[in-house]
C-alpha cells in the first residue's frame, strides 16, 4: 500500500498553513494527500436540515490549495460527520502522518491549540505534525530524547524526516543536576543522546547528527532549542510524567509554545 498523509482542515488561517505543510510532506514522501473536514451534525426537531455545500466547498478549496503547492501529488478530499478527534484518529489508522494547524476556529484546533491537537497526538495511530502559521526556519530537525523506550519511534521518525528534508539532525537532552538520580553525573547525561540514536546513522548515512546536553528545566530548554529549528520531534510520553497521562507535559508544552512545527510520535503499545 502506498504512503498517505492526512490533513485536517477547518477554514482557518492555521488550517491553511497545515494544508501547505501537508502538501510538502506528501511531496517529500511521494505520498497521496487526503484533505479531511469533520463536523458534528445537529439533530432534533429544532434544527433545520444542514446544507452541506459550504462544507464541501471548504474541503474542495483546501484540496485546490494543496494542488497548487504540490501539483504532482494526488489529492483527495472528504467531509466527515463526527468529532474532529475521533475522525482524525480513525483516519490515522491508514496514514503515515496526520497534519493539523496549531490554532483554529473551533473545528480541528480550537481553544489556543487546545484539546483537539493534544488528544489527537495522544491517540493517533501515526505521527502527528502540528503546524504554526508562521513560516518555519531553515535550521535542522531537532530531536528531544530522554532515554525512555517510548522515544524509539520518535528517533526513527526524526532521522527519516531529516533525510527527506535534506537537513541535519540535532539531538537534545535536557539535564537538571538537582533532579538527577543519586550517583549519576553529567557523564551519564552526555552518553544518553549517543545511546538514543545508536544504530540509526547507518541507515541514514547522509544525515549529519549533532548532539547536545543542556542544563535546565526540560520544557524551557526544548522550547528554546526550537527557535532555530525547522521541525521539533518528540515522543508522546517520556520519563517523569504521571503514568496515566497519554501525552506527557513536555510534549504538551511544546505543542503550545515551540517556535517551529512539532511532530509527536507515539511509542508502540
Amino acid at each position: 500500500m502506498g504512503s498517505l498523509v492526512v490533513v485536517g482542515v477547518d477554514g482557518s488561517s492555521s488550517s491553511h498553513a497545515a494544508v501547505v505543510q501537508a502538501a510538502r510532506e506528501a511531496q517529500r514522501r511521494r505520498a497521496e494527500l487526503r484533505v479531511v473536514h469533520a463536523f458534528s451534525w445537529p439533530v432534533g426537531p429544532m434544527y433545520a436540515p444542514l446544507d452541506p455545500s459550504p462544507l464541501n466547498s471548504l474541503a474542495h478549496d483546501a484540496a485546490q490549495d494543496a494542488r497548487s503547492v504540490a501539483p504532482e501529488v494526488e489529492v483527495g478530499e472528504a467531509v466527515m460527520i463526527g468529532g474532529a478527534v475521533s475522525v482524525l484518529v480513525a483516519e490515522s489508522r491508514a496514514a503515515d502522518l496526520v497534519v493539523v494547524g496549531r490554532r483554529g476556529i473551533g473545528g480541528f484546533v480550537g481553544m489556543l491549540l487546545g484539546s483537539t491537537a493534544v488528544s489527537l497526538a495522544a491517540h493517533s495511530h501515526c505521527p502527528v505534525l502540528v503546524v504554526r502559521e508562521e513560516q518555519a526556519g531553515a535550521g535542522p530537525v531537532v530531536l528531544a530524547v530522554d532515554g525512555s523506550p517510548e522515544g524509539e519511534g520518535a528517533v526513527e521518525f526524526a532521522f527519516a524526516e531529516a533525510a527527506l528534508r535534506g537537513t541535519g539532525l540535532h539531538v537534545v537532552h535536557a539535564w537538571l543536576p538537582d533532579h538527577a538520580p543519586a550517583g549519576t553525573g553529567v557523564e551519564s547525561a552526555e552518553r544518553l543522546p549517543a545511546q538514543a540514536v545508536a544504530g540509526h546513522g547507518e541507515r541514514y548515512p547522509d544525515v549529519t547528527v549533532g548532539q547536545e546536553v543542556l542544563s535546565g528545566e526540560t520544557r524551557e530548554v526544548l522550547i528554546e532549542a526550537s527557535r532555530n529549528a525547522q521541525l521539533m520531534v518528540v515522543g508522546a510520553r517520556g520519563r517523569g510524567g504521571f503514568s496515566g497521562m497519554l501525552l506527557g507535559s513536555v510534549s504538551q508544552a511544546l505543542l503550545h509554545h515551540a517556535h517551529c512545527p512539532v511532530a509527536v510520535v507515539r511509542g508502540k503499545a
